[in-house]
């Protein structure tokens, strides 16, 4: 497999994900976006814990969606993210365009936005 090969073959992987994505947006009552992984899910629950002097999120998810380009079952019954990180959590409003994941297809520069 060339260089070019792969490099075709990633680029089909994340169409399809992006694709996929905007098949099953309308679904989701929210986004959650961590550190390093962008969920859609129909119930949230963020608790803000302590620790001595640090603070942590503990996020718990169900019924969700997890933007991963390298996971075969992207539908999941429940996620939990612990993280010290910032947690951006969005009720969609399914009037409006829903917000896409940063590194998508169409959020790169000097792509083209896919259909």
């Amino acid at each position: 497999m060339s260089h070019e090969d792969l490099e075709n073959y990633e680029t089909q992987a994340e169409l399809a994900l992006y694709q996929e994505y905007r098949d099953v947006v309308g679904l989701f009552s929210y986004v959650v976006e961590t550190e390093r992984r962008f969920y859609l899910a129909n119930h949230v629950d963020l608790q803000v814990k302590e620790h001595g002097s640090d603070v942590y999120f503990d996020l718990a998810l169900t019924d969700a969606w997890v933007w991963d380009v390298y996971r075969s079952a992207r539908l999941v019954r429940s996620v939990r993210v612990v993280t010290f990180r910032d947690v951006n959590i969005e009720e969609l409003d399914h009037h409006e365009d829903a917000p896409v994941p940063p590194g998508s297809p169409s959020t790169r520069k000097g792509k083209e936005s896919p259909p």
